[in-house]
């Protein structure tokens, strides 16, 4: 054990936070602290770290275990080189460094053994405190979170907020304590940096307790959840998707549980009422009158779910089928060349995501599009009724300060009523007396969050978003998600949110330094093209050598098709009239050159077909390792089942048979659902095949 909670209670004015929370966390566990904003799990994370008192109970640690904490909002920082403010948290190592380097001054050229002795026992000490590899750790976990080597040279004041609170965590990190707690680390991060912190606490030698709303990096990364809602706190095992599955389990076990209770009440209270004035009944209505009190005492409560949010938005007139046409596009940074003679076009109905490493232009290029930033040289033309929309976090001017919550929203919703306005303004977290605060003392985030309702009332029919799930709670980022899912415009999006570029995106543009490569398909297409994929994925070749071997004989020719190997556009390449995706499918044909429309309908075809295949071939393959398990099982009962001496134990064999019949009927619609499944993959295959005309 390297901590435990006992009896922890915590309540603000007459609100209850929790109460009588009692669990205890080993060494290695990751936990992640779930609820929706303002439940207590900032609150809980203060108590552990001792930055706030509880009411009741308290808190164990293991002898000698230090505690760590990023709090969520920024904190100061001494204007010196990022190197040496990092360097700063490790006290111990610098204190022996110190003690180190006087020493072997102090020894001169006649040093006594007494003051080698001591000299190699210094020595030894920093060494073992990691002294001699500092550095380059310190380097190593600068670099993954997305600073450069000419950035740690430089002065923490030269950086943002955003980066400072990455030189925060950076701290935090090296100093390694055995309790490492995080309240929304993926915040001020971009996607390679998320996955390389996803990384970096899977193999992180202490305990980890995180506050997070990116469902992907909890997925990847914990495996218990703590839920904090209506006052008490719920523990699971597993990761965040297992906790989702676990408690509405729960729930549903406690509507039945509730249920039976009710049947229970409503039974005893008519005993009670038909025999409470009878004197040959009288006691045992007595009887049946306590205990239906102590049912009411012991009803079970449902915890309370806030009902999903649901929105008619409205759509954005219908534009030209090009939306944005980038021509020959060059952009520098005094010596730094970030784009080069770039061509880019959007269509309607695009979902761009883009991706790639902090620094390398994907918010430049979202700027040039979006119109407030210049190119060097190029053109972007717009098609036919585009207007736009720029959403990003430093860039709220929009905003009147003098208006409350409510009148901003109003204000760019005429035909709405006072429900609808307050009820998409909750969908923010913008809830009760807050609808009335003035817009001049909302944060950073809270005027992120009105900023975002306020685009979802008349949505423009391009939106450029960057980082829009910045201090949103996953179910306001679900309202969002289900807005830009149901938008029948075109967007640009930049996040580290996993989740959400899953949901939204149909095409990828990862944008690296002197390199961008579009690919014609959704975020899992892009990473198994791009060879990020854990375990084995079909190369193009793969499947083109599949869709031959399936392809029914009379359907076309016997040759084999072939996979474009790079079709990349590289700021410094000529410019190329319609990038090709990374990697795409390609065919011979005898027609005419296709429109850019056409290819990217069979793109998109090609992105509906792989992830059809994909499901299949999953399903398949769980069907066969499930009939395999079944069949197994089946054969160790059929041999018990032929001693005569098994009928003995009259219970064991009554199981053993009734296992028997349930295995019989579950490989019988396995096998049979495994039959369906390859025969539509072989029809699909087939179309395939016959479409491209391999």
């Amino acid at each position: 054990m390297i901590m435990q909670v006992e009896h922890l209670s915590k309540s603000f004015g007459g609100r209850t936070l929790f109460s009588d929370v009692t669990f205890k966390l080993e060494e290695y566990d990751r936990l992640a602290l779930v609820g929706p904003n303002g439940a207590g799990k900032t609150t809980m994370l203060n108590i552990i770290s001792g930055r706030e008192d509880a009411d009741e109970g308290r808190i164990l640690f293991a002898k000698g275990a230090r505690v760590g904490y990023l709090e969520q909002e920024a904190i100061e920082m001494p204007d010196r080189p990022i190197f040496e403010e990092v360097m700063s948290s490790q006290v111990e190592i610098l204190e022996a460094e110190q003690r180190l380097r006087e020493l072997e001054e102090s020894l001169g050229d006649n040093p006594t053994e007494r003051q080698l002795a001591a000299a190699g026992r210094a020595r030894d000490a920093y060494e073992m405190l990691g002294g001699y590899t500092i550095e380059a750790k310190v380097r190593g976990v600068l670099f993954g979170l997305g600073f450069k080597e000419g950035d740690i040279k430089q002065a923490t004041t030269n950086f943002s907020g955003g980066w400072q609170m990455r030189i925060a965590l950076a701290k935090l990190l090296v100093r390694n304590p055995e309790v490492l707690m995080l309240d929304e680390p993926t915040n001020h991060l971009d996607l390679e940096s998320v996955k390389w912190l996803e990384g970096f606490l899977r193999g992180y030698e202490g305990t980890v307790i995180v506050v997070s709303h990116d469902r992907e990096f909890m997925d990847n990364m914990i495996d218990r959840v703590a839920e904090v809602a209506n006052g008490r706190v719920n523990l699971y095992k597993g990761n965040y998707s297992a906790y989702l599955k676990a408690r509405e389990e729960r729930i549903e076990r406690l509507r039945q549980q509730r249920t039976k209770q009710l049947e229970e009440m409503k039974h005893l209270e008519d005993f009670v009422e038909r025999f409470r004035y009878k004197a040959t009944k009288a006691r045992q209505a007595q009887e049946r009158a306590q205990r239906l009190e102590r049912l009411k005492e012991e009803l079970i409560e449902i915890p309370e779910e806030k009902k999903p949010i649901h929105f008619n938005f409205v759509q954005p007139p219908r534009t030209g089928d090009e939306v944005v046409r980038c021509r020959g596009l060059v952009k520098a940074f005094g010596d730094k060349r970030v784009y080069d003679n770039f061509d880019f076009t959007m269509y309607r109905g695009d979902k761009v995501a883009l991706v790639g490493p902090n620094g390398a232009g994907k918010s430049t290029l979202m700027k040039m599009i979006a119109g407030v930033m210049k190119p060097d040289a190029g053109t972007i033309d717009y098609g036919v009724h585009v207007a736009l929309t720029y959403y990003a976090q430093h860039q709220l001017e929009e905003l009147h300060a003098g208006n409350t919550v409510f009148e901003e929203l109003d204000h760019v919703a005429p035909g709405w009523n006072i429900s609808q306005v307050r009820s998409l303004l909750g969908a923010f977290l913008f809830e009760g007396d807050a609808v009335e605060k003035k817009v001049s003392v909302l944060s950073g985030g809270e005027k992120g969050r009105l900023a975002l309702a306020k685009m979802l009332v008349a949505p423009k029919p391009l939106l450029c978003l960057d980082e829009p799930t910045n201090h949103l709670d996953i179910a306001s980022a679900d309202v969002l998600e289900q807005a830009l899912n149901r938008f029948e415009g075109t967007i640009l999006l930049i996040t580290h949110d996993r989740h959400l570029i899953r949901s939204i995106a149909n095409r990828i543009v990862e944008v690296k330094p002197g390199k961008v490569t579009v690919y014609d398909g959704d975020y899992d297409y892009y990473l198994f093209k791009s060879g990020q994929l854990d375990g084995p994925e079909p190369t193009d070749e793969s499947l083109v050598d599949e869709l031959m071997e399936r392809k029914p004989a009379g359907k076309g020719g016997s040759g084999k098709g072939k996979a474009s190997k790079s079709a990349s556009s590289a700021p410094s390449a000529p410019a190329s009239p319609a990038p090709a995706a990374s990697g795409e499918l390609t065919a011979k044909r005898g027609s005419s050159p296709k429109t850019k429309e056409q290819k990217r309908r069979e793109a998109e075809a090609r992105n509906r077909a792989y992830a059809a295949l994909k499901n299949h071939r999953k399903r398949i393959a769980e069907l066969d390792k499930q009939m395999e398990r079944d069949n197994a099982r089946m054969e160790e009962l059929l041999a018990k089942m032929a001693d005569p001496d098994f009928y003995i134990n009259e219970d064991a064999s009554s199981d053993a048979v009734a296992e028997h019949s349930k295995l019989k009927q579950r490989l019988a619609a396995a096998e049979e659902e495994w039959f369906m499944l390859n025969e539509e993959l072989e029809e699909e295959m087939a179309k395939q095949a016959e479409a491209m005309g391999v």
